[in-house]
């Protein structure tokens, strides 16, 4: 049996789903900051349009790592949480943090000497 493709890497589908130019930050921003407004979400996530953060909020929403609550007031009010399964991402978060802090100065070190 030969596996090509995605099929040979076990992690592409969870890439995929998470590491998004704009999944991140957003994630990471409901999990640092809790419960937020649309607004709040854009004005934490520099260079994001309303339409990409629309479109990565309902697909984080639609993946089940986000909630969306709407509260039928005047105006309309609708906040955004990252789920149990999102904040379940936590240590993954935290690894990859810790990694970057680590590991970062040896990449830029690398960048440097290869564009030199």
């Amino acid at each position: 049996m030969e596996i090509r493709g995605l099929e040979a890497c076990p992690i592409a589908d969870v890439i995929d789903v998470l590491f998004s130019r704009w999944t991140t930050p957003i994630l990471w921003g409901l999990h640092e900051r809790g419960r937020q407004r649309f607004g709040d979400l854009e004005r934490h996530v520099p260079g994001i349009s309303p339409k990409v953060l629309t479109q990565r909020l309902r697909q984080l929403e639609r993946d089940g790592l986000v909630a969306r609550t709407y509260h039928a007031e005047v105006p309309p009010r609708v906040e955004y949480e990252i789920t149990p399964l999102g904040a379940s991402l936590e240590p993954l978060f935290g690894s990859l943090s810790a990694w970057g802090a680590t590991n970062m100065p040896s990449i830029e070190k690398a960048r440097r000497a290869y564009d030199g």
